[in-house]
């Protein structure tokens, strides 16, 4: 009996398909994406409100948005105050005498010396004011108001122990401890609203 010759074909790699790649769903990428982010400790909002989108902005912060959230009239008010430290400070240092008469309505009793040094340490506040004008970072403006502040609620202090002591109740030196008192609200207004932002509900 003649042998059959029985061949066999290997299956051509050429027609064999292949099952279609699985493709990662956007919605999946982004859930991945969130959870790294979330690791990383970026893409949340900071102290202030400000949503970082990368750890070096988040460590840095980002200054150019601050501009956009500064209160409503906060540079004139800086610059309303620096105006008045200055000539305040020149007429201590000028005319102490005049300057202790206008606002205690009485001849001088205290030393030009003590009215001077006043003019001196306000005319150095006063150079904390202008460099606070021209300035854009929110560190320098905070310690600007907070410098401001400081000195309104010492002198309101200082000047009611004083009157009380003399028993010295002027109109001038009320209407001293009035505005003082309300340029401190208005400061310190100023300094707890900057940098914040409206949160949307």
């Amino acid at each position: 009996m003649g042998k059959k010759k029985v061949t066999f074909q290997a299956p051509s790699m050429a027609g064999k398909s292949h099952p279609p790649l699985m493709k990662k769903h956007s919605q999946t990428d982004l859930v991945s994406r969130l959870k790294t982010r979330k690791i990383l400790g970026v893409g949340g909002e900071d102290d202030d409100g400000e949503v970082h989108r990368s750890k070096i902005s988040q460590m840095l912060g980002n200054e150019i948005k601050f501009g956009l959230r500064e209160p409503a009239g906060l540079r004139p008010w800086i610059l309303f105050s620096a105006v008045v430290f200055t000539a305040v400070a020149l007429m201590a240092l000028t005319v102490p005498s005049q300057l202790y008469e206008i606002v205690f309505e009485e001849e001088q009793t205290a030393t030009s010396l003590s009215v001077r040094l006043y003019g001196g340490a306000l005319l150095s506040l006063s150079l904390i004011m202008w460099n606070g004008l021209y300035t854009t970072e929110k560190v320098i403006l905070q310690w600007t108001l907070l410098s401001e502040a400081c000195y309104f609620a010492i002198q309101f202090i200082v000047t009611s122990i004083t009157l009380i002591e003399l028993g010295l109740f002027s109109n001038s030196a009320i209407l001293l401890l009035l505005s003082r008192l309300l340029f401190l609200m208005v400061t310190l207004s100023y300094y707890y609203n900057l940098g914040r932002r409206n949160r949307k509900m």
